[in-house]
């Protein structure tokens, strides 16, 4: 399947589980949060990855996973936090800054090149991302120029999410390094059914009421659970067959679902404006795959 393709069902399933965690989770805490999110798909993913044959991992294998580990829980915890507590449309956006720093890491870390045409596909979903907080479209001065600075600053849930963005960067690329020694197919399954494992281990040490999650339904957590994983499956396929900038870049897609559930099932307002300025993000997306 088509790198493009793949990153695109990546972005639903995130968007999704997103979705079904801010409806159904919104009582929990973040801990209980990424119980769900990381512990429990990391275990719908554990009997595939029984079936692997795995090939022989070398050291530097276990020091990238021992590096990306707590990075990929610290991000999450900061995600769900912002979901839960703030409007999709005001948070997930800035998840699209993450290839801009994936730039820099795939750089540093793989060697990694951008050409023109790619890297402004990448500015242009950032740019996207920029205009959707712009709460006074229609009157174009200082001050509505600046108001996204702004919005990061007064908006805790945004400064979460750039926060998780950055960690994303990093880690985005650090897996697709650690990938080398393992096939992407079960490179993913296997990542995340050790993050899962090493979530409920940590929350059973330092918060074990946490792990209770039982009370929210057995087909909420499923459904939450259950496109994460698909996320990540899909996200290790696509990033095995591109630069990582590009896959990260169209993954950010996801705001745009995002917002299409915030206004569905949220009521979040201003779906039109968040619309029109997601599309220079679309428009990004297609530069990306010229």
């Amino acid at each position: 399947m088509h790198w493009l393709t793949l990153s695109l069902i990546c972005a639903f399933c995130l968007a999704t589980s997103d979705a079904a965690a801010k409806h159904w989770l919104r009582s929990a805490d973040a801990r209980e949060m990424i119980v769900v999110r990381l512990g429990l798909s990391g275990l719908l993913l554990a009997p595939w990855v029984l079936t692997f044959d795995l090939p022989p991992l070398p050291p530097p294998f276990w020091g990238w996973m021992a590096l990306l580990m707590p990075l990929e829980i610290t991000a999450m915890l900061l995600y769900v936090k912002a979901i839960r507590d703030y409007p999709l449309a005001l948070t997930v956006p800035y998840l699209a800054f993450t290839p801009v720093l994936v730039i820099v890491t795939g750089w540093f870390v793989l060697g990694e090149t951008v050409s023109e045409r790619g890297l402004f596909g990448i500015l242009l979903v950032v740019v996207g991302s920029w205009l959707l907080n712009f709460e006074q479209a229609d009157r174009l001065n200082l001050q509505t120029l600046i108001a996204p600075l702004k919005a990061v600053i007064a908006n805790p849930g945004a400064l979460m999410m750039l926060a998780s963005a950055a960690i994303y960067a990093v880690t985005s690329v650090g897996g697709k390094a650690a990938m080398q020694w393992m096939p992407p197919e079960q490179f993913g399954a296997f990542y995340f059914a050790v993050l899962g494992v090493l979530t409920l281990i940590l929350v059973a040490l330092t918060r074990p009421q946490s792990l209770s999650v039982h009370r929210h339904g057995a087909i909420p957590l499923l459904v939450i659970a259950g496109f994460m994983a698909a996320m990540v499956i899909t996200h290790f396929m696509a990033i095995a067959r591109v630069e990582a900038a590009y896959m990260v870049a169209a993954k950010r897609t996801s705001l745009l679902f995002g917002m299409l559930y915030g206004a569905m099932l949220f009521g979040e307002h201003h779906l039109g404006r968040h619309l029109l300025a997601g599309g220079l993000m679309v428009i990004g997306v297609a530069m990306i795959t010229l």
